[in-house]
């Protein structure tokens, strides 16, 4: 077998695959069709289609000609749901949902993949999101085999909490997860995505997780994840947003592991009034390498858009965050805001970090971004030294700090206090896995909070004085 490091991404998978998976799925051959459309795209692109970054990339030693996305195995233990909470678990098995009564009856639908498949939105689905230019959302769309369709009818009366877990339990797995959100008018969404292994894995496995999101006139929805797998998973996200008037999205992303790991995240604040906050915390060690794009498209006036990424990396981790702003021709009343930030605890850690702002309006906006990579402070880990705290102990407390700026930010309530266990488990070299038995890594009961009740919500002028402090 050749060389881990030489295999191409265009050969980890081959066109037989997307047959034998449309045939165990038994879905129409309009769904293959599209299917085979988007495979002839993933094999055609390029990972990275700017030439400018492809130094960047960082998918070096990735084969994953062993995955099986046709795979199937046992189900993994389910954890108990809580109160008023829709549970959703991707696994060997399938797809499976717990979903209460109470919102059953009062019209919130779910379905999965098998459920969407020989439904009216089958070829929707397949189709859903920008899969022309991109080769993993190509992949997704060719090769997904879980997923779920959730709609939130106008004016639901009961805010809505979806806990989406997908867990990692063959050594030859590829779980490719497709989520088409849809949160209607006046409604609130808290929806968690969380990924873990059962164990350590000998071979490369696959997560990949495409979102389309779309919010209605005045809805509010938050879209969080927490990626947690083993250190040989390698994993591709791909969202996609359309916000309504008035209304609020808020996209959280939280990376604690992995083997490579691409991010990509498209927000288009579709109609007046609309905001979108787009908030990433990376945590990187040993030879993990992170990929992280986000795109904000103001295309409609008085459109409230802001980015921030921060990550910390050490041993001999990797990171890449790039990001662009573009405000459209004759838009105006925008404010749109940028950050990237990287901090390295070891010299052999590497980040890069590139801000782009494409304003193509001369009317009344404001545009501004910012970004730096920067080792820890020596004369912050001196002065917490001289305080009684060993240097380790004081290089984590401002690794923490780091990461807060935002954590708190997000419209989530106590959200540093949730995810602090797991960088303690990771800083500590613990492992976070998926047992049969024993305590479970999963999120506690979330809420929402209303997003004026977040102080730096608003891009006004005392976020854009603090949003650069360590």
């Amino acid at each position: 077998m050749a060389s881990a490091s030489v295999v191409s991404p265009s050969d980890w998978f081959v066109e037989r695959q997307v047959g034998e998976l449309a045939s165990s799925l038994g879905e129409p051959e309009s769904v293959t069709a599209r299917r085979r459309q988007a495979f002839e795209s993933y094999r055609r692109l390029a990972v990275e289609p700017n030439p400018l970054y492809r130094q960047y990339s960082y998918f070096s030693g990735v084969d994953l000609r062993r995955a099986d996305p046709a795979a199937s195995g046992q189900a993994v233990r389910r954890p108990k749901p809580g109160p008023s909470t829709v549970l959703l678990v991707h696994d060997a098995s399938g797809t499976h949902v717990e979903m209460p009564e109470q919102l059953r009856s009062a019209g919130l639908s779910v379905e999965t993949v098998p459920e969407v498949l020989k439904g009216p939105n089958a070829e929707s689905f397949v189709g859903t999101g920008n899969t022309s230019h991109e080769k993993f959302l190509s992949l997704n769309s060719a090769l997904f085999n879980r997923g779920v369709r959730l709609d939130v009818p106008d004016d639901f009366p009961i805010p809505v909490r979806v806990q989406d877990v997908s867990v990692l339990s063959r050594p030859d797995q590829a779980l490719l997860v497709r989520r088409v959100l849809r949160a209607g008018k006046r409604t609130r969404v808290c929806y968690s995505e969380e990924v873990y292994a059962t164990e350590e894995a000998r071979d490369q496995r696959l997560y990949s997780s495409v979102v389309h999101a779309t919010s209605g006139q005045g809805a509010q929805m938050v879209y969080l994840t927490v990626h947690v797998p083993d250190e040989r998973a390698v994993s591709f996200y791909g969202r996609e947003g359309v916000t309504g008037p008035g209304s609020h999205l808020g996209w959280i992303w939280s990376g604690f592991g992995g083997m490579r790991t691409n991010y990509r995240n498209d927000t288009h604040l579709a109609h007046p009034g609309s905001e979108v906050d787009d908030l990433q915390t990376i945590y990187g060690d040993g030879s993990s390498a992170f990929n992280n794009y986000v795109e904000i498209t103001h295309d409609s006036d008085s459109t409230t858009g802001q980015s921030i990424t921060r990550g910390v990396f050490k041993d001999h981790s990797r990171g890449t965050s790039r990001g662009m702003m573009r405000i459209q021709p004759k838009t105006q009343k925008v404010v749109s805001y940028l950050a990237e930030y990287g901090m390295l605890l070891s010299k052999t850690a590497r980040c890069e970090t590139t801000p782009d702002l494409e304003i193509l309006s001369s009317m009344d906006v404001k545009a501004t971004h910012s970004s730096s990579v920067t080792p820890v402070d020596r004369e912050k880990v001196f002065y917490l030294e001289s305080r009684g705290i060993d240097e380790l102990d004081a290089t984590r407390m401002i690794t923490e700090g780091f990461l807060s700026a935002v954590l708190d930010r997000a419209p989530v309530a106590g959200l540093r206090e949730v995810l602090y266990p797991i960088l303690d488990a990771r800083w500590n070299g613990r492992p976070v896995h998926w047992t049969s038995e024993g305590t479970l890594p999963f999120m506690p009961p979330l809420s929402i909070l209303g997003w004026g009740e977040v102080g730096d919500w608003r891009m006004d002028t005392k976020l854009r004085d603090t949003a650069g402090r360590g």
